[in-house]
């Protein structure tokens, strides 16, 4: 029996989105994309609601099981399809991803997911700030970098997937990645992974090859 699509309540231009999405094809279960439209009050109807009641994407529904929150949501889907390549077991490991997506929850989205919020989608925060906050997630990431090929050790985990997309993406926040090589050969090495499927850049930020 074949298995039922996973529904993904996602809008393209999201970067949480865009967590989810990764995950999903990374380890190919079916999924159906639902476009929430953010700029309309989608995430904010009655029926959105009731899928989660912060009004926020991604909501992923599997056969049933509604769940919000795009790092929660990677635990669940590493957990219930990765087969254990995606969430280690061993507690240090397992300390060592936790590390990786309480920074996706905290620096990353103060600094490069906020600089980006401020040039795609015009939210008012203090631009100048976000980007000093993003060069020293930056710097941290490039240092930790130095000695190991994924985030959380030598095999791409969840921690991987939950900080890709707004680094990758950091530019268009007008963040610059030149001084970071081995955050780009990072960047490289998950984007060369079985599967992978990137986010729709934008046009605003700095303006990259």
């Amino acid at each position: 029996m074949s298995q039922s699509a996973v529904k993904l309540y996602r809008h393209p231009l999201s970067g949480h989105s865009h967590r989810v999405e990764l995950m999903l094809s990374l380890l190919q279960v079916p999924t159906e994309l639902v476009f929430v439209d953010l700029m309309k009050g989608a995430h904010k109807t009655p029926e959105f609601l009731a899928l989660n009641r912060f009004g926020q994407v991604p909501v992923i529904d599997d056969n049933g099981t509604v769940l919000a929150d795009s790092n929660g949501i990677l635990v669940y889907l590493a957990g219930k399809y990765g087969n254990g390549q995606w969430l280690p077991s061993d507690p240090v490991e397992q300390a060592r991803v936790q590390r990786w997506l309480s920074v996706a929850a905290g620096q990353i989205s103060s600094g490069p997911a906020t600089a980006r919020l401020i040039t795609v989608f015009g939210a008012g925060y203090d631009a100048a700030d976000a980007i000093k906050r993003s060069h020293a997630l930056l710097q941290v990431m490039e240092d930790e970098l130095a000695s190991s090929t994924f985030l959380a050790g030598d095999k791409p985990t969840v921690a991987d997937v939950a900080a890709y997309t707004y680094v990758a993406h950091a530019p268009e926040g007008n963040v610059s990645l030149d001084e970071y090589p081995n955050v780009q050969a990072w960047l490289g090495r998950v984007e060369a992974l079985p599967n992978f499927v990137g986010m729709q850049r934008t046009a605003v930020g700095l303006q990259t090859a």
